[in-house]
């Protein structure tokens, strides 16, 4: 067993660099590589040996975690093409997008305030149909087109996306108090 510090994590489960994946492969192939490497199976082995099967484990559960969630994939697949998406620093966003995020938040809070459950179940369900959308988008410019300057773009405002959702869960989960 060699040193693990290099594996491309499509390239660790012997899949391709896209963004639409086979899930079901992934699984597969992810579950092979434990049975291989999985510390347990080198409790006979060298010390030396055992921390490599440790580093193997290890980046396979990184990998794994990464390439199977949608966004997380998206990211790596463009980090891996040296496109960094600025989460942090860069919020420049279509100012459509951004009006969007506001009538949302109202959306949400006049919800609560109401405590309109069938509102939230709305909500939810149209921000779920919003977020297919923007992964189906970023299919289309990630596997077909390869413009990852618009990807990273994409990736940003469903960041957004995905805190709006936990900031949604966290306001149904108090109605439900």
């Amino acid at each position: 067993m060699t040193s693990a510090a290099s594996a491309n994590f499509f390239e660790l489960f012997q899949m391709p660099a896209t963004f639409r994946l086979d899930l079901g492969q992934l699984d597969r192939h992810y579950l092979e590589l434990q049975s291989r490497v999985h510390p347990d199976k080198a409790a006979h082995l060298s010390d030396t040996e055992k921390r490599l099967s440790l580093q193997w484990a290890t980046l396979a559960n990184e990998a794994y975690q990464t390439l199977k969630k949608p966004l997380e994939r998206a990211r790596y697949l463009l980090k891996i093409n040296g496109v960094d998406t600025r989460e942090e620093d860069n919020t420049a966003m279509p100012t459509e997008f951004l009006l969007e995020q506001i009538e949302w938040r109202e959306e949400i809070q006049e919800a609560v305030t109401l405590r309109n459950t069938h509102a939230m179940d709305r909500l939810a369900a149209r921000l779920k149909s919003e977020t297919n959308q923007l992964f189906d988008s970023l299919g289309t410019l990630l596997d077909d087109e390869r413009q990852h300057p618009a990807a990273a773009v994409i990736v940003r405002q469903l960041a957004f996306l995905e805190k709006l959702g936990r900031d949604l869960n966290d306001a149904m989960a108090a109605l439900e108090d």
